[in-house]
Parts: structure tokens; C-alpha cells; sequence
């Protein structure tokens, strides 16, 4: 077995395993914190796949950023159990049939993909380089790329206009 196959399934069982803590937590700090850790691993994916500014991206702006701000978010919200509201039973069983029709779903892509070849093709040359990504971005992508700018910040300008008070 060689490293990078190795290195691709320890950050998959990684990635799967601190997914699953997000879900299983019951204090949401220790949730943002197993998603950080899931977060690192799927950087870890984007390195092996030589989308090595994806991944960097992926650690400053998700890992860092905005982590950071849902920490805060949870933290200035101050969540108690005491004032959780109880869950019906019935919205109970609908996120285990839902979980269910979910995972069935993803075992029945896993056996197609199983009979199609390999799961994953590791990528060789330079498809993930920043130099690539820049060109398609501003080539190809342009018109998308200026809207979704232009949309940010009208987003960041309405967060102003909500977040003052009234004067």
C-alpha cells in the first residue's frame, strides 16, 4: 500500500469520524470543534488531490474564519439545557427514517461507483494549482465570479443596515 493510499483513507476515517462527533455532541463548543477537525481532513483530501490553494483556502476560510464565528455565535446566544425546548417524538422518528433513506441512498452510489472502477483518482500534473484556477476563474468564470462579489457585499452592507440600532 503505498503513502498516498494510506494517507487517503486515514483522513476518510478521520473526516467520517469527526462528522459524526459533530452529530453525536451534545455541547455545540465541543460540535464547532470536531468540524474543525473535519475540516482539516478534507484539506488534507484537497492536498492529495494537488488542489493545494483549495485546501489552504479551505483551512484559513472555513477552519479559521468561520469557526471562529460560529464560536461566537454559540457562545453569545448562551445555550442551557434548561431552556432547550423538548423534541416530539415523531420529529424523532422522522430524522431516523430521513438518516435511513439517506444512508441507502449512499450505499447504493458506493456499489455503482464500485462497478464503474476505482473510488478515487488521484490526481497527478498541475489541475489544482492556483496558476489554473486563476485562469478559468477570470476567463471563463468572470460574469459569476463579479455577481457573487457583488452579492457579498450587498450581504455584508445589509448586515450593517441590521445590526445598527435605531438612533
Amino acid at each position: 500500500m503505498s503513502v498516498t493510499v494510506f494517507l487517503f483513507y486515514f483522513l476518510s476515517v478521520l473526516a467520517i469520524g469527526s462528522a459524526l462527533m459533530v452529530v453525536i455532541s451534545r455541547n455545540p463548543i465541543h460540535s464547532i470543534l470536531w468540524l474543525i477537525g473535519t475540516f482539516f481532513a478534507i484539506s488534507g483530501h484537497y492536498i492529495l488531490m494537488n488542489a493545494q490553494f483549495l485546501g489552504i483556502v479551505n483551512i484559513i476560510v472555513y477552519a479559521g474564519a468561520i469557526m471562529v464565528l460560529f464560536l461566537f455565535v454559540v457562545m453569545l446566544m448562551n445555550l442551557n439545557t434548561e431552556t432547550e425546548p423538548k423534541k416530539n417524538k415523531w420529529l424523532k422518528l422522522a430524522g431516523v427514517v430521513s438518516g435511513g433513506c439517506l444512508l441507502l441512498v449512499l450505499v447504493a452510489a458506493l456499489k455503482t461507483a464500485e462497478k464503474h472502477g476505482q473510488l478515487v483518482q488521484l490526481k497527478e500534473g498541475d489541475i489544482g494549482l492556483v496558476g489554473n484556477l486563476g485562469k478559468v476563474l477570470f476567463t471563463d468564470y468572470v460574469v459569476p465570479f463579479e455577481i457573487s462579489s457583488i452579492l457579498f457585499l450587498s450581504a455584508m452592507v445589509g448586515t450593517v443596515v441590521i445590526g445598527k440600532k435605531g438612533d
